[in-house]
């Protein structure tokens, strides 16, 4: 095993840990709300966000406690994400992570909820982070809110469902990706730096490699969803061409898309050039980013 997939491996497990003790109890009233909040939030997954905010962490030589309350929180809006995004109002979609989606394997109106409820879940996470400074605490929470929200990610998702049919330009798509995709993963390793120590030009620096891995990530998914099969990714594959959705693959195609991965690739490189071996946990994440097959 590479160093790199142990040291994935030990953050995943650390991640987990956390996740586990952060989430409130199935015991705990409402039952079925907050077992199903564990189903969501527990069920696996890449991790890729965790891995963002302790990776960057590493650069800024931030304590691994205080990335595991920054991590958690991410996790935590990203899994709400995931559960109302399969919801029939949404893409409508039974498996996720090779599982039943939560409306399936509950009901809609308790994945509702759980998406409410991981949701500020991820808040109190932040706020009661002892860990951290109180004024980064606030930092902290700002950049996640803006990624979730209007702005970013909930945005991002409503333009997306606004041009189903539609033809969108190559600058429509990028803006609308970078707000749906790439602003959580932003405020991944943004956040990560932040609860080290860190400079305006090293923070600038990690925005530009955030934005690049960001939008690469988007690239790579509209490419295995025409190039991996259902088992292999752990949700229905084709399902951007059946909903008749704008993709990368679809606008420029396939061979152009891969290029450009390639290329956003080689941008995340170059802005990590400034940090040295700090940065190495960085690196690999861009490479597993553009050259995961699942």
């Amino acid at each position: 095993m590479s160093d790199f997939a142990q040291w994935m491996q030990a953050q995943g497990a650390r991640t987990e840990a956390a996740l586990q003790a952060a989430l409130p109890d199935a015991g705990t009233v409402p039952h079925t709300l907050h077992e199903a909040m564990r189903y969501a939030a527990l069920s696996g997954g890449k991790r890729v966000r965790p891995l963002l905010v302790h990776a960057a962490g590493e650069v800024s030589g931030a304590a691994p406690a205080a990335c595991d309350a920054a991590a958690c929180a991410v996790e935590m809006i990203h899994a709400y994400s995931l559960v109302h995004d399969d919801m029939p109002c949404m893409d409508d979609d039974d498996l996720r992570r090779g599982r039943p989606t939560v409306h399936k394997a509950y009901d809609e109106a308790t994945a509702l909820l759980v998406g409410d409820a991981l949701q500020t879940q991820a808040f109190i996470v932040l706020a009661g982070a002892e860990p951290i400074a109180p004024a980064v605490r606030l930092q902290l929470v700002a950049e996640l809110a803006r990624a979730s929200g209007s702005a970013g990610m909930a945005g991002g998702q409503a333009i997306d469902l606004q041009n189903v049919g539609r033809a969108m330009t190559r600058d429509a798509l990028e803006a609308m990706h970078r707000m749906k995709t790439g602003a959580l993963l932003r405020a991944s390793v943004r956040m990560g730096a932040l609860c080290g120590e860190i400079d305006a030009a090293g923070l600038a620096a990690l925005d530009r490699y955030a934005a690049a891995v960001g939008l690469a990530f988007q690239v790579v998914d509209d490419i295995l969803d025409v190039t991996a099969d259902t088992a292999t990714l752990g949700k229905t594959a084709g399902k951007d061409a059946a909903h008749d959705k704008p993709t990368y693959v679809s606008l420029m195609g396939l061979d152009a898309a891969r290029e450009l991965a390639g290329s956003l690739r080689a941008e995340a490189y170059e802005a990590l050039a400034g940090f040295g071996g700090r940065a190495a946990r960085l690196r690999d994440l861009a490479d597993l980013i553009v050259l995961r097959t699942h």
